[in-house]
């Protein structure tokens, strides 16, 4: 119990900390991915948090970089 007590702690610490230019996608992510993640199965909220985090991201970038792509 105090691992996943302290997990969470770092977890929500590292939140606070990161900047919020790079986070672009990141939160509608990580709130559709905490809400599916509750609901596959008992402690896998942080797992489809941290996943919808990085594919929000992907997404998010996508446009730039195909706009990227079509400048040069």
């Amino acid at each position: 119990m105090s691992k996943t007590i302290a997990a969470a702690a770092i977890i929500l610490s590292l939140t606070l900390v990161a900047s919020t230019a790079n986070a672009k996608g990141c939160v509608k992510g990580a709130v559709v991915g905490g809400v599916a993640g509750h609901y596959v199965g008992s402690g896998h909220g942080v797992i489809g948090a941290t996943a919808g985090c990085l594919v929000g991201r992907h997404y998010a970038k996508k446009p730039a970089r195909q706009q990227q792509r079509r400048t040069y």
